[in-house]
């Protein structure tokens, strides 16, 4: 773990098996695992991490969004994204994998709601993925039965209501290169002509799958990331502001005040 500011980065560990690269667990084992101070605290993460909520109700926050949880609720929170685990009157199957394993999409929604008629077949598929993983732990054996249980389960959600199945893969690589790229530059040309489509193209792309422009996009990526910076570090808006490939901190607070209408130190407090 690595703490910068408020918000501690956790790279995936195993401690059962470190070179697996998948845990499959229960939301109380991960609890008793941790402190009491990286419950409550917000992270990020260098893996995806998946949870089946099985009983109780509450919430968990990911990216400034308090999510309501109660049985038949499934998250994803792929890696980067801001998250603070669920309240304790909540129980979950939970699966932590590094991106090495088939994954969703990572721009995908985090929420999803598993009709009441399903919830029984994703229940088994976890169940079976734990099964699975605990017998590879006592033998040891290659994970291609693990992978493969996983890639299940992923491709059932990828059917759930608001997954967006068939997404463009052209739009998948202008997302890709938007999270290489937020930070060094905002112009859509730039995207544009390092995935090879015109502007006008990629203004194309971009419509279709979100309705809005790749400019817009791009200003709503660095946006978040100003977000998360704000509210879960202590580094000054100014060097926020250079961390986002802002010259000037007049320029960062003028973007951010036109994107939220409020000034970087309005939104942290």
């Amino acid at each position: 773990m690595v703490k910068s500011g408020q918000v501690a980065h956790f790279g995936f560990s195993n401690p059962d098996r470190g070179q697996l690269g998948l845990e499959a667990l229960d939301l109380g084992v991960l609890r008793r695992r941790l402190t009491e101070d990286t419950l409550t605290k917000v992270h990020r993460t260098d893996f995806h991490q998946l949870f089946l909520f099985t009983a109780g109700t509450g919430t968990t926050m990911v990216d400034f969004v308090d999510h309501p949880c109660a049985p038949g609720t499934l998250l994803h929170v792929s890696p980067g994204r801001v998250l603070r685990l669920p309240t304790a009157r909540l129980d979950a199957s939970m699966v932590l994998f590094t991106p090495a394993f088939p994954v969703l999409s990572p721009f995908g929604p985090v929420l999803h709601e598993v009709p009441r008629a399903e919830r029984a077949v994703f229940t088994r598929a976890m169940q079976d993925l734990r099964q699975e993983y605990r017998r590879n732990l006592l033998t040891g054996e290659p994970v291609d039965l693990l992978r493969t249980l996983l890639n299940a389960l992923l491709l059932r959600i990828a059917r759930l209501p608001g997954a967006t199945p068939g997404r463009d893969p052209r739009f998948e690589r202008f997302q890709q290169e938007l999270e290489r790229s937020f930070a060094s530059t905002r112009s859509a040309a730039d995207y544009a002509a390092r995935i090879g489509y015109s502007t006008r193209s990629l203004n194309r792309i971009c419509l279709a799958a979100t309705g809005q422009s790749a400019k817009a996009l791009i200003d709503a990526r660095v946006t978040l990331e100003a977000k998360r910076l704000l509210v879960h570090t202590d580094l000054s808006s100014a060097a926020i502001g250079h961390r986002l490939g802002f010259s000037e901190p007049t320029n960062f607070t003028k973007f951010f005040a036109r994107e939220t209408g409020m000034s970087p130190g309005a939104f942290r407090e």
